[in-house]
């Protein structure tokens, strides 16, 4: 369900965020996936206009937005559970980064943890999954191809650091954001 964020008038709406640390094996996590995470809150925040700010914070316990590494057992790729923080809406974004060994392209499994972060804390945001291909809120309920959809994004990728040039987001995504933030319906 789309959510909405209720704005001062030029004041960003701004959430605290805190990334698990990579300290459970069995979670997949390598070092430098907390770095893919706040590449993905900062497309959001360059996305959004200057309209969200994200602040990151040590402690969990009063972050809005809280990245979790999963393990194989809670799931595939990612969820997104809401949470209320400090009576503001906040939500527990579960990624389980591919292991190394599944995808022996580095790139391809930084491409993967990232876009899986960018997804979910996009419901973390309030924005629905969509059945548009090209959009980051897609849902593979709709069916698609998965290599496809990570693999076309790793095909813009020469180095990691191509990841934060390379937002991963559509107009369509872009524009449900900006609906979201001042209370409009999407156009698309």
């Amino acid at each position: 369900m789309v959510g909405s964020l209720v704005l001062a008038a030029g004041a960003p709406e701004k959430y605290s965020y805190w990334v698990e640390p990579c300290s459970h094996p069995d979670t997949g996590c390598r070092a430098g996936d907390d770095e893919l995470a706040a590449w993905a809150l900062q497309a959001w925040q360059s996305a959004s206009a200057g309209d969200l700010e994200f602040t990151r914070v040590e402690s969990r316990e009063h972050a809005r937005i809280r990245v979790l590494w999963a393990s194989a057992q809670q799931g595939l790729y990612g969820e997104a559970r809401p949470i209320q923080v400090d009576g503001r809406r906040g939500a527990e974004v579960y990624v389980l980064p591919a292991p190394l060994g599944l995808h022996d392209d580095r790139l391809l499994r930084d491409a993967i943890v990232y876009l899986t972060c960018l997804h979910e804390t996009g419901h973390a945001l309030g924005l629905p999954h969509t059945a548009a291909f090209s959009d980051i809120m897609y849902s593979f309920q709709y069916g698609g191809d998965i290599d496809e959809y990570f693999g076309r994004y790793r095909r813009k990728l020469h180095a990691r650091d191509d990841i934060r040039k390379n937002w991963g987001l559509s107009d369509a995504d872009r524009a449900t954001l900006r609906a979201i933030l001042t209370h409009q319906q999407p156009t698309n």
